[in-house]
This record gives structure tokens, C-alpha cells and sequence, in this order.
């Protein structure tokens, strides 16, 4: 990760004469993003069990380091406030823009925290998503570079660590690349086209909390609740219906990289 976010820099700048400040930016994000998974799986270790940081404290430090970058964000771009989406539309949210952007890091590293869940899913789907974010930003030179950099160096993570594998991405990883997501869309002003390009994710997400909430509204005397999921996140589901491992990684890459191709589509349509 840090490897990536270097090249990335130090190639905007060779291209461009100078470096990006606005690629800083979403890298210093990154990093933020990546030192509280680090925490959180060090804590793991440390503690030989799987209770790590606390849900509130992993929250605060999240909404910590998204805060920082809206308010860079907002103070360096008066634009950045103002969504757009396909043929034409336009929101001005103004101030309602903050929370927004303050949520967006936040889902998305979650979101690529719960996909992390098989061996090569988390690395594969987020190097098309990249990858698909990359070929639409044409009017930001510097966040294509990023993006198509670190799209590559999910590759190379991909190749050296495929199935079985044999290091683990853990949070540190998932949620610095929820990050990097978050910061291209929030800086490119391409909010809409990330909300598709993260279409898995997003579901991976909801099948959790629709888990949890059917659970909880399914619990009969003894306390015991019925399941609406073989087992969430989604991809575990389908791994308890029968599917191998690699089919379950292979149908999800398609996925993603279908969704990569709506957004093409939805860029060349408007």
C-alpha cells in the first residue's frame, strides 16, 4: 500500500511537472484509514482472539480522519459541495454535503472490510472497481494515475497471495482501500459513478445489517431468532449453498467488473 501511494505520487508529479496535492491528500486518508486497521488487527494478535478495537472507537477515529479530509476537501474546492450524477443533474447540498462526505470513507471501508472474506476478493474486486473509476475520471489526470496505480499494485497483491493464501489483507488493507475509493469519488465529484463501481460492497454491507435486523425481529421466547441468510456477509452465503470458494470469487469479479462497465456506459451515454 504505501509502495503504491508513493509511485502514484511521485508519477503525478513527473507527469504533470508537479506533484498532486489533491493525490496527497487521498493518500494521507489512506494511510489514516490503514493505521486504524493496524491497530485493530495488532489488538487481534496481541489479544489471540478476535475482539479488536471497539465498534465506538474504530467509528471515532473513521469519522476523525474523514472529517479532515472534507474540511480539506470543502476549503480547497468551493465546487466539491455540489453533487453531480447523470444527464445533467445537479444537487447543491451546501453544508448537508459534510455528513455526506464524512459517511462516504466510513461505508466504503467497512463496506471493503466485510468483502474481505475469501481468499483474493477483497484485492480482485477492488482492482476492477479501480481500475473501472480510472478509465472515467478523464477530466483528473493526477486521480487516473492513482487510481490505475493502485489498481496495479491490488494486482500484484493478488499474484504473490492468491488462493490458498498465505497472508492475510486484515483491516489494515480493506479499510485503506475503502478509503482510497471514497477519496476519488469524493474528489473527482463522482459520487454517483462510485456508488455503482461499489455496488458488491454496498450489498455485502446490507446483507449484514439485514442479517442482524431479521434476527432480532424473528426472536421467539427462548430468544433465538430466525436467519434471512445461510450466513452473512453475502459471499458466505453462497459458500454454504454449495459454491467453491473460487466460484464465489469469480461470480463477484464479474459483478464488479459488469458495474464497471454500466458506469463506462452511463459516462459515454451523458
Amino acid at each position: 500500500m504505501p509502495t503504491g501511494l508513493g509511485l502514484a505520487i511521485l508519477w503525478t508529479g513527473f507527469a504533470q511537472g508537479q506533484l498532486s496535492v489533491t493525490v496527497g491528500a487521498i493518500a494521507l486518508l489512506v494511510l489514516w484509514y490503514a493505521a486504524i486497521g493496524w491497530w485493530d488487527d495488532w489488538q487481534v494478535l496481541q489479544r489471540k482472539s478476535n475482539k479488536g478495537l471497539s465498534a465506538r472507537l474504530r467509528l471515532l477515529l473513521e469519522g476523525i480522519g474523514a472529517a479532515l479530509f472534507c474540511a480539506w476537501l470543502v476549503g480547497s474546492d468551493p465546487t466539491a459541495t455540489t453533487v453531480t450524477a447523470p444527464w445533467g443533474w445537479v444537487w447543491p447540498l451546501g453544508i448537508g454535503f459534510i455528513p455526506l462526505a464524512i459517511f462516504v470513507p466510513m461505508a466504503e471501508g467497512n463496506a471493503l472490510n466485510l468483502t474481505d472474506g475469501l481468499d483474493g476478493l477483497a484485492a480482485g474486486t477492488t482492482a476492477i472497481a479501480l481500475l473501472a473509476l480510472g478509465m472515467i475520471l478523464t477530466s483528473y489526470p493526477d486521480l487516473q494515475i492513482l487510481a490505475a496505480v493502485m489498481s496495479g499494485a491490488c494486482l500484484g497483491f493478488l499474484w504473490h497471495n492468491h488462493h490458498p493464501a498465505r497472508v492475510f489483507m486484515g483491516d489494515t488493507g480493506s479499510l485503506a482501500l475503502g478509503a482510497l475509493l471514497a477519496g476519488l469519488g469524493l474528489a473527482s465529484h463522482h459520487l454517483w459513478e462510485l456508488l455503482i463501481v461499489s455496488g458488491l460492497f454496498f450489498v455485502e454491507s446490507l446483507s449484514v445489517i439485514a442479517q442482524v435486523l431479521y434476527y432480532k425481529a424473528t426472536k421467539g421466547p427462548d430468544g433465538v431468532g430466525k436467519r434471512l441468510l445461510r450466513m452473512a456477509p453475502l459471499h458466505h452465503h453462497f459458500e454454504l449453498g454449495g459454491w467453491s470458494e473460487l466460484r464465489v470469487v469469480g461470480t463477484f469479479y464479474g459483478v464488479v467488473a459488469l458495474l464497471g462497465v454500466l458506469c463506462g456506459l452511463l459516462k459515454w451515454l451523458t
